[in-house]
């Protein structure tokens, strides 16, 4: 079990961050505590991990429709690049600070080495409420914040992607940019992109297929059927809305569902292919005709066998993890379980598939578009998809096997394999000068 003594009370912080608010970084900063006694002679490396190589703080502003000045606050950071170039998303969310993209940028070091692609970890966001600025606001922010990052991104040094509130068509913005400033086009900078500019067919689906991926091959282990099994899903964005109609295609019954509008269910089963047609139309789950309305209290106790968190940080909590029927727990999300309640959920006997294997799907394909864009060569959907799921069954396997051997919970596995890639390769490169 992990010491109640918060993240500051053991660790050195920077002077950047306050100890009594570290967020989402103090949660990492337990992980890596957790998996520190399997890191054998490696253990000697791992502050390297409790550092950011690089963070950028920079002001956005940018020129309303009404022809005010607004500024907004962004970020970009570089967790470790010991392994290859940066890679992670860009969030724009009103709640974004630099804690949770530190958080996030180390989450994406531990997820890209787990799937063992060649990239660090890094991940960005702009403070702001994209839901308030036109699309030639939201054009002219993505174009600027794009700009003010350009001295740190590029193919071969940090490639960003989308993530929560971001898009295609932000990417397309981002790459145009960077293209614009270097003066020639760089696709390889951004994935997520449209087709059109160098994007990967199975990108939007990859994260999702990955959640599904994972799920079936944990399933099998603990004798767990995926059909008929019942599952509570929440946020359908990307990644829930398809590993929700991936488990649905698969004899699964979705029986509950929750997202910022509101939170319904049916015992028998939800349509998912009418429920996403009416989140495209409508912006969320609330008025979905085939389902009733739950409290959002309720979408915890729900009876089911499967749960997939894929919304945001810190959802599962020990405040309400106690209420989880679940016999599987996915995290589609990024750190959606706090280690108060991971330790609930392991007293419960409720296996976790943690977001650094589980998400992982996403990277994947966006690293087989890097490859794609630097060869100028682009493979089908199918290859894309049968690629991805070997890879992530691979990983998988890989991870089972070190819980097994050192009897721990499948996040400090996925840390153990993680953490032993990058500091290997912090060991064998040394430090400059």
């Amino acid at each position: 079990m992990l010491s109640s003594a918060p993240a500051s009370a053991v660790h050195t912080l920077p002077s950047y961050l306050q100890a009594d608010k570290l967020g989402p970084w103090g949660v990492y900063l337990q992980q890596i505590d957790r998996v520190t006694p399997y890191l054998g002679h490696l253990a000697r490396w791992v502050e390297t991990l409790k550092r950011p190589k690089r963070a950028l703080i920079v002001d956005v502003p940018i020129e309303l429709d009404n022809g005010t000045i607004a500024h907004f606050e962004g970020y970009r950071v570089q967790h470790n690049t010991s392994r290859g170039p940066g890679k992670g998303g860009v969030r724009f969310h009103q709640d974004v600070t630099l804690s949770e993209v530190m958080a996030l940028a180390a989450w994406m070091s531990i997820k890209n080495a787990a799937v063992n692609v060649p990239y660090g970890g890094a991940k960005g966001g702009i403070r702001v409420d994209p839901r308030q600025l036109s699309r030639s606001e939201l054009e002219r922010l993505t174009r600027r914040y794009t700009s003010e990052i350009g001295i740190i991104i590029g193919p071969t040094k940090d490639i960003p992607a989308p993530d929560v509130n971001t898009n295609g068509q932000i990417m397309a913005w981002m790459m145009d940019t960077y293209s614009m400033n270097v003066g020639a086009t760089a696709t390889g900078v951004v994935t997520g992109k449209p087709v059109d500019l160098g994007g990967s067919l199975g990108r939007v689906e990859a994260t999702g297929r990955g959640v599904f991926t994972v799920g079936v091959e944990a399933a099998k282990r603990i004798g767990l059927p995926i059909e008929g099994a019942r599952v509570a899903v929440q946020g359908l964005g990307n990644v829930g809305g398809t590993a929700g109609k991936l488990f649905a295609q698969a004899g699964a019954r979705v029986v509950a569902v929750q997202d910022h509008t509101g939170t319904i269910g049916n015992d028998q089963g939800l349509d998912m292919s009418a429920l996403l047609a009416h989140v495209q139309a409508h912006g969320g789950v609330d008025g979905f005709a085939g389902a009733d309305r739950m409290a959002p209290q309720e979408f915890w106790g729900v009876a089911c066998e499967i749960l997939i968190p894929a919304a945001l940080e810190s959802q599962i909590t020990r405040l309400n993890a106690g209420q989880i029927k679940a016999r599987l727990v996915i995290e589609g999300a990024n750190g959606p379980t706090t280690p108060e309640a991971d330790d609930i959920l392991h007293d419960k006997d409720v296996l976790v598939l943690p977001d650094v294997i589980a998400n992982a799907g996403g990277v994947t394909v966006s690293y087989f578009e890097w490859v794609q864009d630097f060869s100028s060569f682009f493979w089908s959907e199918d290859e894309i998809n049968a690629r991805l799921v070997r890879i992530m069954q691979e990983a998988f396997a890989g991870i089972w096997q070190v819980a097994a051997e050192h009897g721990v919970s499948l996040r400090t596995a996925t840390f153990i394999v993680a953490c032993q890639r990058i500091l290997r390769a912090r060991e064998m490169r040394g430090l400059y000068p």
